[in-house]
């Protein structure tokens, strides 16, 4: 039988204990400081260098007993000395909070909480994808009661988070309105889009499928790609931009970006039969319009030539339009409010397109210079690259 001896250290026991002791001692001056070095925010202001802030400094630590010894000497890391109290913390951060404002809208209208639509959005793919997010396997028995369930707690967050959006804007067909009955319409009215986003996302799925060959099945595109989760979230953000509420669309997509790496604004139009291959580094601007049996790859761009004038853009189609059956190639980028891609055309990787292009057009880089050598024989005065 194997036998194991344990035994503590003790030829540091005294110098841990005494470690142990100052340690214990400073924590108890600390909260003993905490009552006198607090700071008044009528103390002048500095201009932006941090001068406002007032001069903090400790004095005597009060004495206090020795704490009662450890059953076992534990080893604890030194940190230094203690500079500043949480009370002295908290009032250089509310000092900056009122020089600066708040970043939660302090004193304003609540905010929709990005936390809550996180999870708001996560149950919804669960109802558009029944089986595909859960934890736990569903029979089709259960589904009913599963989906009543799982349906009546999106119908109370999701209208909780529409009207504080209402409150922070209201849309101009509801102004002076009661803001909380019209919050429960507009979130029935969505969720009674559910079915015909889920016929949108059937034909995004097998999209997908037909057109990536490594797919093994529609199952594993729905399980594991990221460009359907991407683009289910858009579907759902778009539905609720069309009503004007604000804040939630973005975050929810924002959100899916940060998950899948597709930058999808909720107001751009895409039609049917949609797929992005790889979907990494993609980027579909706001007043985009896309056709149906639309194809991309990663890193295309639908960008906005000029936001110089800022603002005084909003509302304008700032975006470009891609018609039906166009492909895109990694890395293109197509630029412009007045540019559109004609159907059944064809854009080459890389290529940077700034005006419009016919249908059937193949659009390529021509003046890109390729050079291949054989390594053995290249001259030998030219710097092999490395790294």
């Amino acid at each position: 039988m194997l036998k194991v001896n344990i035994q503590h250290p003790t030829t540091n026991a005294e110098g841990l204990r005494k470690n142990v002791v100052t340690r214990w001692s400073k924590c108890q001056a600390v909260k003993s400081s905490h009552a006198s070095n607090r700071f008044s925010l009528s103390h002048r202001m500095g201009e932006g260098r941090g001068e406002g802030f007032p001069r903090v400094s400790l004095n005597s630590q009060p004495s206090t007993p020795n704490p009662p010894a450890l059953a076992f000497p534990a080893a604890l890391r030194n940190t230094g000395t203690v500079q500043l109290t949480v009370t002295q913390l908290t009032d250089r951060l509310i000092y900056s909070y009122d020089r600066l404002g708040g970043i939660n809208h302090l004193d304003g209208q609540n905010l929709p909480s990005k936390h809550v639509i996180a999870g708001i959005t996560m149950d919804l793919l669960r109802l558009l994808f029944p089986g595909f997010f859960d934890e736990k396997l569903i029979h089709s028995s259960e589904i009913k009661v599963e989906t009543t369930a799982l349906l009546d707690t999106v119908l109370g967050r999701l209208e909780d988070e529409i009207r504080k959006s209402l409150e922070y804007r209201p849309p101009p067909e509801f102004p002076n309105q009661d803001l909380g009955r019209i919050a429960h319409t507009l979130t029935l009215e969505f969720l009674d889009s559910l079915p015909r986003i889920r016929e949108m996302l059937q034909t995004d799925t097998e999209a997908a499928y037909n057109g990536d060959p490594a797919a093994l099945s529609k199952e594993e595109v729905i399980v594991a790609y990221p460009f359907i989760e991407a683009i289910a979230v858009q579907r759902l953000a778009h539905e609720l931009y069309l009503k004007h509420i604000s804040l939630i669309p973005r975050i929810m997509t924002e959100w899916a970006h940060c998950r899948t790496g597709m930058d999808l604004h909720p107001g751009a139009r895409i039609g049917s039969y949609f797929f992005v291959d790889h979907c990494t580094g993609t980027v579909i601007g706001e007043t985009s319009v896309i056709g149906n049996h639309v194809k991309m790859y990663q890193g295309v761009g639908l960008v906005a030539r000029s936001l110089a004038a800022g603002q005084q853009l909003r509302g304008q189609q700032r975006h470009p339009t891609i018609e039906d059956k166009v492909t895109i190639y990694a890395g293109a980028t197509i630029m412009g409010g007045d540019t559109v891609v004609g159907e059944g055309s064809t854009i080459g990787a890389n290529v940077f397109l700034t005006r419009s292009v016919p249908a059937h057009s193949l659009v390529v880089q021509e003046d890109v210079n390729v050079k291949v050598m054989n390594k053995k024989e290249r001259d030998k005065s030219v710097v092999e690259f490395q790294i």
